[in-house]
């Protein structure tokens, strides 16, 4: 089965659940040598392979063990710099993302004591 964006969460976890364990079956490795050698539990083997949530450091492990960490760099690519961040002679990196303020929606001055 194909991932794709409009999949439910539940039904790529399990995806990703069945893809392990076929590599780890491909492998000829057990859960519990599986676990050893991606210093996890067992259970947690388990709970990747059933299609439950992991922590995402134990999966990076187990990745790692099923040797497709290799793959990661497509997970979130690396950002590039534009052709316009090219032509200033000031090229930052943005740190944060913001909303420009509208003038037109400027608040009331906040006073003491109510308004009768």
């Amino acid at each position: 089965m194909r991932i794709v964006p409009t999949m439910p969460e539940t039904t790529m976890l399990a995806e990703l659940g069945q893809r392990a364990q076929q590599y780890r079956v491909g492998m000829n490795l057990t859960q519990i040598e599986l676990a050893k050698q991606a210093g996890v539990s067992r259970s947690t083997i388990e709970r990747l392979e059933a299609g439950s949530s992991v922590q995402l450091d134990k999966l990076l492990r187990i990745l790692r063990a099923l040797r497709l960490s290799a793959n990661l760099d497509q997970l979130i690519p690396e950002t590039s710099i534009r052709p316009i961040q090219l032509a200033d002679s000031k090229v930052e990196t943005r740190r944060r993302a913001y909303k420009r303020r509208s003038k037109a929606t400027k608040e009331q001055p906040w006073t003491w004591g109510e308004k009768t």
